[in-house]
């Protein structure tokens, strides 16, 4: 990739090389350390998830805790539920989410010399009592957004929420005061950690299997780039409804894969739309991969916290066209790695696929590099050491 001008290539290939490749045993510098590693519920595998078994992978010996796990989770991971996973409130993560903090004082009584949380709620508040003299370390996906970005994708709108809000926010900051080092999933999350908490955080982006999905399908799979995806869980904030408004302005075929609580809704806009709307519900990975290899371009008109989706379109070549807004401003090099849109204007999205073609798409997949797992390992190992050395 050498030629282009890429500085964001050579700074991932430089981390590489500056820092020792992960192993998969206990690092040197964990040698005879007690090492928990808490995450809050543990679901069929999503973001966090990946994050959480990402870190398992950096700390194979640690004792993993979470809140409960639900049934149609990761089979085999050793992992302890905390009580709340005996109760009925484990199906309820709204009416469940103000005794997390109380759960997270309360979850064992062993001792431990470092704890590490992965945390989206009330993880980051863990404290052993049985570990008074324990190194603290949180992994944050976003502060809660029930408390502090009620508005951003409308879970915080339940009603049962509203009253202890407040109440739950200053616990949140007063329950976190111990902990000794943050890391951010982005710099958006990392910017909400100041403004809420008042504490500074490192990046560390999430990890993307970009070796799969830059890894080229069979040929007879593999499609001609006539047409357009969206990609993810069909809830309100992800826009699908959007996507196929830039779709029809562009006079574009649409193919939306995933699943979720609009797809009604979502089938009944396509239906209304002038270019043809496929749907591919909860696609195989391998099928995954096919559709971002078969794509002109992965639409993402969306406010997200990181967003792994556009990265795996980029490790396959694909281009992306997304909202300037939080993670994209990350991950997308407008201009390069594709085209970022200051606007909901469906026409200024259609607007730029006129120039996507023009965009070297080697130069796409060697840019996803930066966000490789073996990028998310040795940063990790980096911060881990840093701070418990």
């Amino acid at each position: 990739m050498t030629g282009h001008g890429f500085p964001e290539i050579r700074r991932a290939t430089d981390l590489l090389e500056s820092q020792p490749a992960p192993r998969r045993e206990r690092a040197p510098l964990l040698a005879g350390k007690s090492v928990a590693l808490v995450h809050e519920w543990f679901g069929a595998t999503g973001g966090s998830e990946n994050v959480f078994l990402a870190l398992r992978e950096v700390l194979p010996d640690a004792t993993g805790f979470v809140l409960w796990r639900d049934r149609d989770a990761r089979r085999g991971l050793d992992l302890r539920e905390s009580w709340l996973a005996r109760t009925p409130l484990r199906r309820s993560k709204a009416l469940a989410l103000p005794l997390m903090p109380l759960t997270w004082r309360t979850l064992t009584r062993e001792s431990f010399d470092v704890v590490i949380s992965s945390s989206h709620a009330f993880a980051h508040t863990v404290k052993l009592p049985a570990a008074p003299a324990a190194r603290y370390l949180s992994y944050i996906h976003s502060p809660a957004r029930y408390l502090w970005s009620p508005d951003f994708d409308g879970r915080g709108s339940n009603g049962a929420l509203t009253l202890p809000r407040r109440l739950l926010r200053a616990a949140d900051v007063r329950l976190s005061r111990h902990v000794d080092s943050y890391a951010a999933n982005s710099g958006e999350v990392q910017a909400r950690i100041r403004r809420f908490w008042k504490r500074d955080a490192r990046i560390i982006h999430p990890p993307v299997d970009v070796d799969y999905f830059a890894a080229a399908p069979a040929p007879q799979r593999q499609q001609d780039r006539g047409y357009l995806l969206g990609v993810g869980r069909w809830i309100p904030y992800k826009k699908f409804d959007l996507m196929i408004e830039i779709a029809d302005a562009a006079r574009m075929p649409l193919v939306i894969a995933g699943s979720g609580s609009e797809e009604e809704s979502l089938r009944r806009s396509a239906a209304r739309a002038r270019i043809p709307v496929s749907f591919e519900l909860q696609p195989s990975r391998e099928r995954l991969r096919e559709l971002y290899w078969g794509a002109k371009a992965l639409l993402f008109p969306t406010h997200e916290d990181f967003g792994i989706i556009p990265v795996e379109a980029m490790a396959c070549g694909t281009p992306v066209l997304g909202l300037r807004r939080g993670g994209a401003l990350e991950t997308v090099v407008d201009g390069q790695t594709g085209y970022l849109v200051d606007s909901a204007d469906p026409r200024e999205y259609a607007g730029m696929l006129r120039h996507v073609d023009g965009l070297d798409r080697d130069v796409i997949g060697a840019h996803a590099g930066l966000f490789s797992s073996a990028v998310f390992h040795a940063a990790v190992a980096s911060w881990v050491s840093d701070e418990t050395t």
